[in-house]
């Protein structure tokens, strides 16, 4: 699960870079007209890691709620395939954004190698959040879980004014 964790961590970190490089200072998405519905997605998504960094950190999902938390990735990556959809509709993005992209895919790729093994065995198990820790990376990951919750706050207001902005 350690391996797991790591690349998660790898993904948040380049995750961060995505964000304030690209979305933040290069293409300045939230202040973009027509960007509302990239950055709703953005926000679903951002909200979506806050509950896996979050609980990852501290917990496993056992038994039943094994099925919820694998909605959870599932629905990360519908949201995730929807963003890229609509980046290309709405505008062009740089190589390095691009590339970017592509590297957080394969991180992504990567980390549910090591994490869907250990769902598995939380199957078995019975129904519960069960409290664990992984010492300092359970700490990042907290962190990581306030990061991009705030992230995802401020996507989704960005969201509701460039909508409001686009109907004036």
């Amino acid at each position: 699960m350690t391996n797991a964790i790591i690349l998660l961590i790898a993904q948040g970190l380049l995750g961060a870079w995505d964000t304030v490089w690209y979305h933040e200072w290069k293409q300045q998405l939230p202040t973009r007209l027509g960007g509302s519905r990239e950055l709703l997605l953005h926000a679903l998504r951002d909200f979506a890691y806050a509950v896996i960094f979050g609980s990852l950190a501290w917990f496993t999902w056992q038994g039943s709620l094994a099925v919820l938390f694998c909605c959870l990735l599932a629905f990360e990556i519908v949201v995730t395939l929807l963003d890229f959809i609509e980046e290309d509709r709405v505008r062009p993005l740089p190589a390095g954004e691009r590339v970017m992209h592509t590297i957080m895919a394969i991180v992504y790729g990567a980390f549910l190698a090591h994490l869907l093994p250990e769902v598995a065995k939380w199957f078995s198990l019975p129904t519960m959040l069960m409290p664990t820790s992984y010492g300092l990376l359970s700490y990042a990951m907290s962190l990581f879980a306030v990061g991009v919750f705030v992230s995802g706050c401020r996507d989704l207001n960005a969201s509701f004014r460039s909508r409001k902005s686009a109907a004036i």
